[in-house]
């Protein structure tokens, strides 16, 4: 059975930070790539950044490149997304991806991709 648990979100003034973990079972996750969709109220779902799983190659947002960063540890079948210089914009629900994408897929492949399982979401919260 698939399983993506996300944690490690919360409720951050601005400029705090806060890391994201989503742990993976039930499938090859050194095959899959992984990474964040997120959702905001009355918004779109929209990627956030996703790891891929052959090379590791890394696909960012245009809002979060240079204060997120996402890894991975195929040891531990867990993906992680460090959020540095939070913005109230940032307020959304995250939800943890897993799909298959191309060896070199391009960012607008990666960030739209339809991905095949999805977590429950964790809620981050920027707010003074």
């Amino acid at each position: 059975q698939v399983q993506l648990v996300e944690s490690g979100g919360g409720l951050v003034q601005p400029g705090g930070s806060l890391r994201l973990s989503c742990a993976a079972s039930g499938f090859p996750f050194n095959d899959y790539a992984i990474g964040y969709f997120r959702q905001a109220p009355g918004k779109e779902r929209r990627g956030v950044s996703i790891i891929s799983g052959l090379d590791a190659s890394t696909y960012y947002a245009d809002s979060v490149k240079g204060r997120f960063t996402i890894s991975r540890d195929n040891a531990k079948n867990t993906v992680y997304l460090q959020m540095d210089s939070l913005e109230p914009e940032d307020t959304a629900l995250y939800y943890c991806v897993a799909g298959r994408i191309p060896f070199g897929a391009s960012w607008s492949f990666a960030m739209t991709y339809e991905y095949d399982y999805w977590g429950q979401g964790t809620q981050v919260t920027v707010s003074s």
